[in-house]
């Protein structure tokens, strides 16, 4: 079996590649993290494809049992709810296992990813950075904000509308280096898509001047060591 894990759109369904399509019009089944949000994506692109969920909830046994109705030369696709499946997704556990299967071949199709695009316009440094993902709701949260603090390279996470000024007053309250530079992107290459730049303070003043809706993406500049 031929598995592609296919990037898809952050917001703007201009963003698909031609490659993307050809590979959804073309597989046998699409295993996406929400089929309602998928949905909306096949049918734009007036693509019909049956559709399997599979996300952190999903046992691997079911999958394992889905897969079993397909003969070796069947071809699937991976999708998340935007940009590239298993970066922060749930999908990493799945192509692990396709791995571990005989005579199964593992595709990228490249595409929209959240973490790139912030990087490209942030205007920092990115030879080399450290991506954390989102930070934890309880359990750890301390030590994640302590290991962004305490990181001298450029570094990316993800926060939600709901949690946005709270991870912001957390990296504060940790020791944020005051003249160290952010850049925030909220609902990226979305209709209402916001860029924030600048250090700590001048950031939480923006977004407390703005509505708290869609995902952020955040970047911190590299630290200077002297």
């Amino acid at each position: 079996m031929k598995l592609y894990v296919v990037a898809t759109p952050l917001g703007n369904l201009s963003d698909i590649t031609l490659r993307a399509l050809d590979v959804l019009t073309s597989v046998d089944v699409i295993f996406a993290e929400d089929t309602r949000r998928t949905s909306k994506l096949l049918a734009h692109f007036n693509i019909k494809k049956s559709l399997f969920t599979l996300n952190e909830h999903t046992p691997i046994e079911k999958v394992a049992f889905f897969l079993e109705k397909f003969s070796q030369n069947s071809s699937c696709a991976l999708v998340t709810d935007a940009g590239t499946p298993g970066i922060s997704d749930p999908g990493g556990k799945f192509i692990d296992y396709m791995y571990g299967q005989k005579n199964t071949e593992v595709v990228p199709i490249p595409g929209p990813s959240a973490v790139t695009s912030a990087l490209s316009i942030a205007g920092f440094s990115a030879s080399s950075f450290s991506f954390f993902g989102y930070p934890p709701k309880k359990n750890k949260r301390a030590s994640f904000f302590k290991a962004l603090v305490e990181s001298h390279q450029t570094f990316v996470f993800f926060s939600t509308p709901h949690g946005i000024l709270k991870d912001l007053y957390d990296l504060q309250k940790n020791g944020f280096n005051t003249m160290r530079r952010l850049c925030v992107i909220r609902e990226m290459t979305k209709v209402f898509e916001t860029i924030y730049r600048g250090t700590l303070a001048e950031i939480l003043c923006m977004v407390h001047a703005t509505a708290l809706k869609g995902e952020f993406t955040v970047v911190a500049e590299t630290q200077k060591v002297f």
